[in-house]
């Protein structure tokens, strides 16, 4: 079925867009600084792509889940999709893991090291 790995990439996206929307982490939180990481990680990750491909490393390869249509040769539009939503959801899962070391060092009691247990005074 052609589209259906784009359809998939785009799925995806979605539900971490969701969650993004949800919890504010990344492109709600911050529209401009997040539209540039992104933007910047995809012309490093195409670069890389562009390396790849005229070196003979990187091939595109035939599969049936393939829209078809290419953006330069060996460099299916899936790639682009993917590469964008590669960025966004790294910056989404930093921005997460970032919110949980916040406010685990804002509980009380999380600066001790946790007890062995076992030992009595």
């Amino acid at each position: 079925m052609p589209g259906l790995y784009l359809l998939a990439i785009l799925i995806s996206a979605a539900g971490i867009a969701t969650l993004d929307a949800r919890f504010r982490l990344a492109l709600w939180a911050s529209p401009g600084r997040t539209l540039a990481a992104v933007g910047v990680g995809v012309a490093f990750f195409l670069a890389w792509d562009a390396v790849g491909i005229v070196t003979g490393v990187f091939l595109k390869g035939d599969s049936p889940y393939f829209t078809g249509i290419d953006i330069a040769p060996e460099l299916p539009l899936e790639e682009l999709f993917f590469l964008t939503f590669l960025c966004y959801l790294g910056l989404v899962a930093w921005a997460a893991g970032m919110r949980v070391l916040a406010r685990r060092a804002t509980q009380p009691g999380t600066d001790a090291p946790p007890s062995q247990g076992g030992e009595s005074s």
